[in-house]
């Protein structure tokens, strides 16, 4: 089992491979091992982004009634880190449709 592959991200809320090798140095059966793992992590991923967007619609009904500016410019703040957040998964997600095109080539 591989699991020291994959690392997890505290702000993507999921793990993410991290490997201290080039890609062609492990063995196929190493290879499909991950593979497989990634594509269980990658499972979740929309899920996660559901998740993500939820937050940030309850942070925009907090912002649409804040009257007080330092607080509307912090609450914006965060929306906009959760945005980049899912735009990180989102280039994850895509990871795995490369590398699977790449398998069965």
């Amino acid at each position: 089992m591989l699991r020291s592959e994959f690392v997890f991200d505290e702000r993507l809320g999921i793990h993410v491979p991290d490997l201290p090798r080039e890609w062609e140095t492990y063995t196929r059966a190493d290879r499909e091992e991950m593979l497989e793992q990634w594509e269980q992590i990658r499972g979740r991923i929309p899920e996660r982004i559901k998740q993500i967007e939820r937050v940030i619609i309850q942070k925009q009904e907090q912002l649409n009634g804040e009257e007080n500016f330092a607080k509307s410019c912090r609450l914006n703040s965060e929306i906009a880190e959760l945005a980049s957040t899912i735009n990180d998964l989102h280039l994850w997600y895509r990871v795995n449709q490369e590398v699977s095109t790449r398998r069965h080539e």
